[in-house]
């Protein structure tokens, strides 16, 4: 039987499977199609439960000294303010990490590739796209475009988690169902401080409104602005200077302009894969779903499934379960995907943009009923956490 565990992707899902599966002493091979760690910035919230798993791996203290700790996060009004702050030192009995850290989602894979480094078990191979799969009873082969030509690799299972558009999910003609939304995502990082012009403001901001919504969140030495774009803008539009001023000024009027440090934009989706496995092949993280950013919850859930499905292959691996326990993954974690992060997302972005005074004042009286009593604040964060889906999970048992 093949001696390692193939895993196509080196962002967080692929390399936190990667030090799982290191740290129990399976031999591991990581294929990225890029010459170097991916170093995209469209992910910057690391939750309470992810914080726990990264810990061992170094990686949450590297996080913490890179980025900055955010013990509250706030919904707010252009006009009035605050509307309802909500502060994680209610689930200090829940996690180890009562807060989310605010850090751009390369730097998790630097900590992540430097820790399998030291550990010298993980072989991290650049400039290796995946291009194919073939799979029989005893192993899967990994089908690789290198630097010296086409190249096999065999291995006893692999994990796509190469992103949303999977070639490993492609390849095994896996359905990604669902939607994408007309209106593309703008996001403006800047230099201004919003924290010394709107002091009481928190380090993770939303603002709804039915004319414009938008979030603020800090990360070190910018703060993070998203805004949705129209459907019918052209994108010559969207990125004119004047257009992303005024959007920066509805946020907050400023008496001079913005000085903006770069742009992002994008389209949303709500997908998620019909199915998680075929045989010997698995998906997680963005090549099995994917959603809006609204919530931070799309990062954490693909490092959520790399740790499930990573502990499950450990145990089979050192014959302390049954390979019957990997059909436990899909089971888990696929239905997380559907009723927790989707829905939860769709939701999130459905309150910000509440057009009607009754849609407006259902979603602050949920605020309200929230911060009524600690038990309900709990078990509101308990779901914003992520911790909620992780303990639904649990309860899967077959």
């Amino acid at each position: 039987m093949p001696d390692r565990i193939l895993i196509a992707g080196a962002g967080p899902a692929g390399l936190s499977a990667a030090a799982y599966l290191t740290s129990k002493g399976i031999p591991v091979t990581v294929f990225e199609a890029e010459a170097q760690l991916p170093e995209n910035l469209r992910a910057s919230t690391f939750h309470p439960p992810t914080l726990d798993m990264l810990a061992p791996f170094g990686a949450t203290q590297g996080l913490i000294d890179q980025g900055l700790v955010a013990p509250k996060f706030q919904f707010r009004d252009r006009v009035q303010g605050c509307l309802a702050e909500f502060d994680f030192a209610v689930l200090a009995d829940d996690t180890e990490h009562p807060y989310r850290v605010q850090c751009e989602q390369f730097k998790l894979n630097h900590l992540l590739y430097n820790w399998l480094q030291t550990q010298g078990g993980a072989d991290v191979r650049f400039n290796h796209a995946i291009t194919g799969v073939r799979q029989g009873d005893a192993g899967v082969t990994a089908i690789i475009d290198t630097p010296d030509g086409e190249q096999n690799f065999q291995g006893r299972w692999l994990i796509g988690a190469e992103g949303a558009n999977s070639i490993v999910r492609q390849t095994l003609d896996i359905p990604f169902e669902g939607f994408t939304w007309d209106e593309r995502f703008l996001v403006v990082s800047t230099p201004f401080d919003f924290a010394t012009a709107l002091p009481d403001m928190s380090r993770v901001n939303y603002f709804p409104d039915p004319e414009q919504w938008f979030f603020l969140l800090q990360v070190p030495g910018l703060w993070r602005a998203m805004f949705p774009t129209r459907s019918e803008e052209t994108e010559e539009e969207i990125f004119d200077p004047d257009r992303i001023e005024t959007r920066m000024q509805w946020a907050h009027a400023n008496d001079l302009p913005y000085e903006c440090m770069h742009t992002t934009l994008y389209r949303v989706h709500q997908r998620v894969a019909e199915q998680y496995r075929k045989g010997r092949i698995f998906i997680a993280g963005d090549a099995a779903h994917i959603n809006n950013p609204l919530g931070g919850m799309g990062m954490n859930g693909g490092i959520h499934d790399a740790f499930n499905l990573a502990a499950k292959m450990a145990d089979v691996w050192h014959g302390e379960a049954d390979e019957a326990l990997l059909a436990l993954y899909e089971k888990q974690r696929r239905p997380i995907a559907l009723e927790y992060v989707n829905n939860q997302t769709i939701r999130n972005k459905q309150n910000l943009e509440a057009a009607t005074p009754e849609a407006q004042k259902a979603f602050r009286d949920s605020l309200d009923d929230a911060l009524s009593s600690r038990e309900k604040t709990r078990d509101y964060l308990l779901r914003t956490s992520m911790i909620a889906s992780l303990r639904a999970a649990a309860q899967v048992t077959e």
